[in-house]
């Protein structure tokens, strides 16, 4: 299987000059094996392209340009499907080639077949619970120091601070009373019944 991609060497127009060059210069980059297939120095070459690319990939005016990428004989696309497939990392599957063990696509080749990929199901498990871990840290954090912020708070400022320190002043209040005003009632009632009965006793 030998990717043949058709280009015109000799073509006027920059914008395909530059479509050619970005396939070509992905392909080498890549080390896919590739031919070149001049258009411009071989007849052949041009009707051979301009056959095989199918009809509802060809232009309104019927002439197919250059790039156009084929695999043996199986058409591939245009400049336009090669740029799209380079986008979502699906050039081996655009060109029916099996992507390299270790790239981008054989990762998303095999998640789309297994669902997940064997070779670094463990590494992505121990990833999931590191992060499920991070996730449950930030909110027990939060809640203790909203705690702590709670208990250091109610202290200092609790809602019904005004009770509590009427409360200690009727507590207070009370106690300077009995121990001011009742041994002073206490006293002079006793030196009362005293002083008459002595002068009771006199009388007599």
């Amino acid at each position: 299987m030998v990717i043949k991609v058709f280009i015109a060497n000799q073509s006027g127009s920059t914008a395909i000059k530059k479509k050619q060059q970005d396939v070509l210069g992905f392909l080498e980059a890549n080390k896919i094996d590739f031919k070149e297939m001049d258009i411009a120095a071989h007849e052949e070459n041009r009707k051979w392209m301009r056959e095989n690319v199918p009809g509802e990939k060809r232009p309104q005016n019927g002439i197919p340009l250059p790039p156009q990428i084929f695999n043996d004989e199986q058409y591939c696309g245009d400049f336009d499907s090669f740029f799209n497939a380079k986008e979502d990392n699906g050039v081996y599957a655009f060109l029916g080639l099996t992507p390299p063990p270790g790239s981008k696509e054989a990762h998303q080749a095999a998640i789309i077949q297994n669902g997940e990929i064997p070779e670094n199901k463990e590494i992505l498990e121990n990833i999931d619970e590191n992060e499920t871990a991070k996730d449950e840290e930030p909110p027990h954090q939060m809640v203790d120091l909203e705690d702590t912020a709670g208990e250091s708070r109610k202290p200092v400022s609790p809602p019904d601070g005004e009770p509590v320190e009427k409360e200690d002043k009727e507590e207070e209040e009370p106690v300077t009373e009995d121990e001011e005003e009742q041994p002073v009632t206490e006293d002079e009632e006793d030196e009362e019944p005293v002083t008459e009965d002595e002068e009771q006793v006199d009388e007599s």
